[in-house]
């Protein structure tokens, strides 16, 4: 029994990235057992963090007021999707290098300190473990090479901070080229579709 969260995050309403999430969220979700929960920041786009839950996520839990407690809840749901889940698949656009502002906040609220990641005595430790996740972006270059590959701040970020917290099993599905056309933009989709039955036949 698989239980998969999908995250959706591209602005526009005809997404290469959620497209091709999608299909391998609804493949993997077919399975008998299978659950799937959708989260999509266009939406439902969440509030960017504020003065009280960054206040509120470095207290300890034991001294957190009523105000507080609430400040964190919408993280603490989100939290709750994300330790539930097996399978975590991410499909973000590219917006000027990086990863849409929403779905930047969806990381702000689930990299806590305590939760997710702790210092020790060997440095940082991610708490967030056994999962698999996907990360399904869509570019118009290409900029998993060089020379634009320096300013791909894109999955190379999302990599990062999953890292931060313990996912490290990570696996990129990249649609790129999309700004050179539609012979070039279709090519890309039917390889990243390709990638998607690999994993899910």
């Amino acid at each position: 029994m698989s239980q998969i969260l999908l995250i959706t995050s591209s602005p526009r309403v005809e997404s290469y990235s959620t497209r091709v999430a999608r299909r391998l969220a609804e493949k993997l979700g077919s399975r008998p057992g299978s659950h799937l929960t959708v989260r999509d920041l266009t939406r439902q786009p969440l509030p960017h963090i504020d003065d009280s839950f960054a206040v509120a996520r470095n207290t300890p839990a034991d001294l957190l007021t009523s105000a507080q407690k609430s400040a964190l809840s919408l993280s603490d749901e989100l939290l709750t999707e994300l330790f539930a889940a097996d399978i975590l698949i991410i499909a973000a656009a590219m917006i000027n290098f990086g990863i849409p502002s929403s779905l930047k906040a969806y990381i702000d609220y689930i990299v806590r300190p305590g939760v997710t990641f702790r210092y020790g005595a060997n440095g940082p430790e991610g708490l967030v473990r056994g999962k698999q996740a996907y990360l399904v972006v869509a570019r118009g270059g290409q900029y998993s090479q060089h020379p634009m590959q320096a300013l791909n701040f894109q999955d190379t970020y999302l990599k990062a901070a999953l890292g931060f917290i313990g996912i490290t099993d990570v696996e990129v599905i990249a649609v790129e080229g999309i700004a050179f056309g539609p012979e070039v933009a279709e090519k890309a989709l039917n390889a990243a579709h390709a990638r998607v039955d690999d994993i899910a036949p």
